[in-house]
């Protein structure tokens, strides 16, 4: 399926990476009909004027009934989730995604959908492969034998059979991409629900603005993570929708690196060095985790453009100068 001239629904839209695919899609001459989100449209980061936007809890089917009429392709991004924190405090609220799926996917087969996009995640990988912050990269056959993350990863890696058996059963095509920790400008990066590189970028512009030249890590610093930009996700996520690949795929990037060194580049992008606090007994995940992006690179010739420090620049200014419009007399204590 080529995208462009399809009739396409964003679902989540008014979230981060949501709100980023629709002007993708837009950007590439995809008609996005419909943009659908639980949050009130004026607290969403990203609405178009050309798209017709709703709120509306996905968790009601009768809503994802609406969604999904006269659509030929819905991105199923809807979720209740956020950093690690957020995942290990909150997992049966992150287990009532099942919910939106499901209805969602019910949706799309009643409707004549031809095709649904469904946003897994790296958190469906089994825990014992990620032990070691020197982890060997995550290949997708990985996720079993089954121990995801509790909570988020098993209602990730249960939407994911679900989307194989609607495709088996009703012929409802289905792709689906598991995400490894997108990040960049227009995202959370307050609240609780925020990930590791807008953490660190906020923390590091604090400490910068305060004079309070200290950073509070979570963990020992040495756990391992890669982190793949929005405009990578955004590319990637489009061509496994248009692919006739029926498994999941893994999308994120293949540069490693320690939480330290993730510290390292956002201190060296504010020109500044901290004292490290860390705090030991807050939530870090897994000790190591890596994408391995041999299948996508073979299948799709999809590898990602953008490199962690340029990246990062990026979230850290557009960062800074949302820190700086909620606070302006922040900028005397530069």
């Amino acid at each position: 399926m080529k995208l462009k001239g399809q009739k396409a629904v964003v679902c989540g839209a008014g979230g981060f990476i949501g709100g980023h695919l629709v002007q993708s899609l837009l950007s590439n001459g995809v008609e996005v009909i419909r943009a659908v989100d639980i949050k009130p449209i004026d607290e969403w980061y990203q609405a178009s004027k050309d798209v017709e936007s709703l709120q509306l809890d996905l968790k009601d089917k009768d809503s994802c009934l609406r969604t999904a009429a006269g659509a030929n392709v819905i991105f199923q991004l809807a979720a209740d989730m956020g950093g690690m924190g957020f995942i290990e405090n909150n997992k049966a609220l992150c287990m009532l995604s099942v919910l939106t799926n499901t209805h969602m996917i019910m949706a799309a087969r009643d409707k004549g959908v031809e095709r649904f996009f469904y946003s897994s995640s790296a958190c469906v990988y089994n825990a014992e492969k990620q032990t070691n912050p020197n982890v060997v990269a995550l290949k997708e056959e990985d996720a079993y034998p089954a121990l995801p993350e509790d909570g988020y990863g098993w209602e990730k890696l249960f939407s994911e059979r679900m989307c194989r058996h609607f495709e088996e059963d009703y012929g409802l095509q289905s792709r689906v991409a598991r995400y490894h920790n997108v990040y960049g400008p227009l995202g959370t990066w307050t609240g609780g629900r925020e990930k590791a590189p807008a953490a660190v970028c906020r923390k590091v512009i604090e400490a910068k603005h305060s004079g309070k030249h200290e950073i509070e890590i979570w963990g020992d610093g040495k756990q391992t993570r890669s982190f793949m930009y929005i405009d990578d996700c955004t590319k990637g996520t489009q061509m496994i929708a248009e692919s006739e690949i029926h498994e999941p795929l893994n999308l994120g990037s293949d540069e490693l690196v320690t939480i330290n060194q993730l510290v390292d580049i956002a201190e060296d992008i504010a020109g500044i060095k901290l004292k490290r606090n860390y705090k030991l007994d807050a939530p870090k995940g897994v000790n190591g985790r890596n994408s391995d992006n041999t299948l996508i690179q073979q299948k799709l010739n999809w590898a990602p453009s953008i490199k962690l420090r340029e990246g990062l620049a990026k979230t850290y200014a557009w960062i800074e100068e949302e820190m700086l419009a909620a606070k302006p007399l922040a900028a005397a204590t530069r």
